[in-house]
């Protein structure tokens, strides 16, 4: 049998604290995203298409880290949130591309500023190379562990 006093307390751990801090930061965004009908999922998939005005889906879904079955599904919510407009091939109609509309385009910026003041509610208190530090930190963390996906839950 363990004695109690060699086993580490939860707060210990590193993942403890990531997890809490992630944990908040991503539910305060996602609330934040749902006042917008938007989700998580969805706002990455339109952050990815502002950059680029056309994509093939199978591209999108590479981009971005997902299965082209999940992105197909997002496509579709977004198409039917008149955000996003699926366009077919001239010369090969099993081709299509898929796009932000005049209105998609125009709330990418206020999901950005939504972004933005998550981050500011929950790293504000930083000062600057605080920020830059723990960000790098973070960046590191996931390079050597082959994070690679954008987190959408």
């Amino acid at each position: 049998m363990t004695h109690p006093s060699t086993v580490s307390p939860l707060t210990a751990h590193l993942g403890y604290w990531m997890r809490a801090v992630s944990n908040q930061v991503s539910h305060a965004f996602a609330l934040k995203l749902e006042a917008k009908d938007v989700t998580v999922a969805e706002w990455v998939l339109m952050r990815r298409l502002y950059d680029q005005p056309e994509m093939a889906p199978s591209d999108l879904a590479a981009a971005v880290g997902l299965t082209r079955g999940a992105v197909s599904k997002l496509v579709d919510r977004l198409e039917a949130k008149a955000l996003l407009v699926r366009t077919a091939s001239a010369e090969d109609r099993r081709y299509q591309s898929v796009g932000l509309t005049i209105k998609g385009r125009a709330l990418v910026p206020e999901l950005a500023a939504l972004a933005d003041q998550n981050e500011e509610q929950f790293f504000g208190h930083m000062k600057p190379l605080e920020r830059v530090a723990l960000t790098s930190l973070l960046r590191e963390i996931a390079h050597v562990g082959g994070l690679t996906k954008p987190p959408l839950k």
